[in-house]
């Protein structure tokens, strides 16, 4: 079998490492973030009891559903070999359009939610066609776009956020409103869970079946692995990539749909921590049972990872400034245990 047959045949299971006859560093490399999560949880709960109560729990999910949803997106990017900077912006811009959509123009919010959404999808195709067609490489390309991003969205307002009776640049004043069935997508729930945390758990579930379970998504991962050898074996390598940057952009747009749902006005400064934190746990997603690679569920588990981490820092009253070094120490030691012992046991 040549090299190209290799790179696109069917890649080993996550944490395939920690099977049968597996030693000690191997089951610890595969569970290293699981294990983490277990202990944060058990020191937690001892520290500060209401910890576990079942709304704070819940509070966790929801806090942390727009950076899992938009994590998604950076990690089917990442299956093609790519990787997307915009999603943080993408979603800020989402909260904007989605805001003065509404304050400005008066649509309704099925008219909203398809508008941001067809946002993000032409943000994602623009991205494709600089990284595709004109050869940029991803991560210039999709840094551009973000600059851009957070540039543009505040010339329609002059910099201002978007609430009702909204001053416009021209002197006119805004007579639109928050259509309350928009808001009901960041605020309501179904049988005690928080419509976020739903929406959360949909793409999680669709997006891991699309990579984990589908040829789409074995070409993503052959696109990642060889490009080359991927478009040789018949893929269209640049059709994929496409897809993935429109899926990424998508989801971005999304996460801010949910944001505006949820604050109820378009703030400036919504998306500040968007992109740090959705690339932290697509990349600890990594980590998860020693997959060492993209993977939607390591995602997820490692936004929820933040999510604790962060949640029960602020109970226990440790300083905000201290939250994204201790993210960051988090994400060095994750990774360290995951390659580092890998070596050794190789």
């Amino acid at each position: 079998m040549n090299d190209a047959d290799t790179k696109i045949s069917p890649r080993p299971a996550a944490g395939g490492g920690a099977g049968r006859g597996a030693s000690f560093a191997d089951i610890l490399r595969a569970g290293a973030v699981l294990f983490l999560l277990g202990g944060l949880i058990v020191f937690y709960s001892v520290a500060q009891p209401a910890f576990l109560n079942l709304n704070n729990l819940l509070s966790i999910l929801q806090a942390v559903s727009v950076v899992a949803i938009l994590g998604v997106g950076v990690t089917v990017t990442l299956s093609v070999g790519g990787f997307d900077l915009s999603v943080g912006a993408v979603a800020a811009s989402s909260v904007m359009a989605a805001s003065y959509a509404m304050v400005v123009w008066g649509l309704s919010a099925p008219a909203t939610v398809l508008f941001v959404l067809a946002l993000g999808a032409s943000v994602g195709l623009v991205n494709s066609l600089l990284i595709v067609r004109l050869k940029v490489p991803d991560l210039l390309a999709t840094l551009s776009m973000m600059f851009l991003l957070s540039g543009l969205q505040l010339i329609p307002t002059a910099g201002r956020s978007i609430s009702s009776g909204l001053i416009l640049p021209d002197g006119s004043k805004a007579t639109g409103a928050y259509d309350p069935a928009f808001l009901l997508i960041g605020r309501s729930g179904v049988g005690g869970v928080p419509l976020p945390v739903i929406v959360m758990l949909a793409v999680a579930v669709a997006m891991f079946v699309l990579t984990e379970r589908t040829r789409i998504g074995r070409l993503f991962f052959a696109t990642g692995g060889n490009e080359v050898a991927a478009r040789l074996a018949g893929a269209n390598t640049a059709r994929l990539k496409t897809l993935a940057y429109v899926m990424s952009g998508t989801l971005a747009s999304l996460g801010g749909i949910i944001i505006a749902a949820r604050v109820g006005r378009g703030d400036v400064s919504s998306g500040s921590s968007l992109m740090m934190d959705s690339v932290a746990a697509a990349l600890i997603g990594f980590a998860v049972l020693g997959a060492r690679r993209p993977n939607v569920f390591g995602t997820v588990v490692g936004a929820i990872f933040v999510g604790v981490l962060l949640n029960g820092l602020t109970m226990l009253n440790i300083p905000y400034y201290t939250q994204d070094f201790v993210k960051g120490a988090v994400l060095v030691g994750a990774l360290a245990l995951t390659y580092g012992l890998g070596r050794r046991t190789v």
